[in-house]
């Protein structure tokens, strides 16, 4: 994929503001989409927009194609007739500043309830119809998707292999009962979904005729509890009683001293080889169709990725497997042509991994806050970029710049000091903005897009940093304020991209 010389915010939407406790698809994710016209930016990264899972990752989700329920934009939902003004007046005094999720979903969900009951009794047949030629178009992955959501509310989302054996087992006379008796909480899901599709290719098409494309995130892997596992049992590792026999993650690194154990089912790939890849080919395509990039999670992992013993509790024991390699992007190119792919290439790189990424021409990622541990020789530094390549001072895992630079090590502030050409000392002597240095420095780089984490250029500290690898709770909760955003960093960011032939046409500053 050739990318056009550019720059964007990474932002998740559950970040931005709004009433109901999280962000969501509603107004102020278009007022944020002329926020970064005004800036000059024309990309809009975000993180997975599935369902949470476990510690409220959007990387866990209960499924690879579904949106994420909370995000559905309820005003909307009023607009429509679907809520009344007390209901949305009924909500709760949330945080502006942080996502509290389990008064978010309790919420959400019961306005979602009464929203779906409206609809359904209204019987408008225009909106039916759309309702109805949606659950047709994506009937492949929504009816396994509402009828394990149905059945995972019913028992308390115990893990399916605990359900009754006819389900867990799938056993078709057992499926058309358990669709028969959750007739109404199958629909409830299906209308969620609808409403979330049509809401996201709403903004979709509104930030791309605003000139900003949408940067998408696939995880790599797939929460054990999800739709897909329960419905494709034999493309993944499961033992005979459907439990993960080994689980994903990735050895001791930069993050962890006993590397991340993430718990994710690992792929079966010669069930998946003998299938032609049909499985990723829908998941790509549907990715594809949401979002314009994607970027997908844990590239490596296709190379080599490591496989954790179940019964382990750490990363630490583990060892390394080979992966699909090329025959998996040889099938999804040859079923979907030139692939708008961003490869997270970050982590224990091989040269099989290199060889992979480059084989087909993807993006990879360099980050900012890696480059200053060691010498001139340092991948990460800006002189040592290609063209393509994507450039971030942080991602979604590290920590906020400021806070980087706050505990980095003498060697490497003295680093970057010396690489950005200030004298030593001068940063004692006066304020001295490293998000914005850093941004800068990614910016004039070679690097064919350079992504902002939205917190950097707040100039935010480290609690506001959005996860922390191998903390599974606290994390993913960051929101801001419009009060903190506005005119001026709108026109200092719009003036560095257009420094360095990121943004070629003036753009009015917006009034926020």
């Amino acid at each position: 994929m050739s990318l056009k010389r550019g720059s964007g915010v990474l932002l998740h939407p559950t970040s931005l503001p709004g009433p109901f406790g999280s962000g969501d698809l509603g107004a102020d994710a278009f007022r944020f989409v002329d926020w970064l016209e005004s800036a000059g930016q024309s990309c809009w990264q975000m993180l997975p927009i599935g369902g949470i899972g476990p510690g409220n990752s959007p990387y866990m989700s209960p499924s690879a194609f579904a949106g994420n329920p909370l995000l559905v934009d309820l005003a909307e939902l009023q607009q429509r007739g679907w809520l009344a003004a007390e209901d949305l007046g009924a909500a709760p005094p949330f945080e502006a500043r942080r996502v509290d999720y389990a008064a978010v979903h309790a919420f959400r969900v019961l306005c979602l309830r009464r929203a779906a009951q409206r609809f359904f009794l209204a019987q408008n047949p225009a909106d039916d119809a759309d309702f109805e030629q949606f659950c047709s178009v994506h009937g492949v992955w929504l009816d396994d998707y509402s009828l394990f959501m149905a059945l995972a509310d019913d028992l308390d989302w115990k893990d399916w292999p605990g359900w009754p054996a006819p389900l867990a087992r799938r056993e078709p006379a057992a499926l058309r009962e358990a669709e028969q008796q959750h007739r109404p909480a199958v629909r409830f899901w299906k209308f969620v979904q609808w409403c979330f599709f049509r809401q996201w290719l709403a903004l979709k098409t509104y930030a791309n005729l605003h000139g900003v494309q949408i940067i998408g995130d696939i995880p790599i892997f797939i929460a054990f509890q999800s739709a897909e596992v329960w419905a494709r049992p034999d493309l993944f590792e499961l033992d005979a009683d459907g439990l993960p026999s080994v689980v994903a993650g990735v050895p001791p690194d930069y993050f962890s001293e006993t590397g991340q154990r993430w718990g994710n089912p690992l792929y079966r790939w010669p069930a998946h080889a003998d299938g032609a890849y049909e499985w990723w080919i829908a998941r790509v395509r549907h990715a594809t169709a949401l979002c314009d990039i994607v970027r997908i999670d844990h590239f490596r992992g296709f190379a080599g990725y490591w496989a954790i013993p179940a019964n382990e509790p750490t990363a630490v024991h583990g060892a390394w497997c080979t992966g699909p390699g090329a025959a998996l992007f040889e099938a999804i190119e040859g079923a979907l042509g030139g692939l708008p792919i961003i490869a997270e290439d970050l982590g224990v790189l091989t040269d099989d991994v290199i060889i992979l990424r480059d084989r087909f021409a993807m993006p990879g990622m360099r980050i900012l806050q890696f480059a200053f541990g060691g010498d001139a020789g340092n991948s990460f530094l800006p002189h040592r970029f290609v063209e393509n390549t994507v450039v971030y001072t942080g991602t979604h895992d590290n920590d906020t710049s400021a806070g980087w630079w706050a505990s980095a090590s003498d060697h490497e502030r003295a680093f970057v000091l010396a690489y950005l050409g200030v004298p030593a000392g001068a940063s004692d002597a006066r304020p001295f903005a490293i998000h914005w240095a850093l941004m800068n420095l990614a910016s004039a780089s070679v690097a064919a897009l350079a992504i902002h984490p939205l917190q950097d250029i707040l100039g935010l500290g480290s609690e506001c940093r959005m996860n922390h690898p191998g903390k599974a709770s606290g994390f993913w909760e960051w929101r801001f304020g419009w009060d903190q955003l506005g005119e001026d960093e709108a026109r200092r960011l719009h003036a560095m991209s257009v420094a360095h032939g990121r943004c070629v046409f003036k753009v009015p500053a917006l009034s926020v």
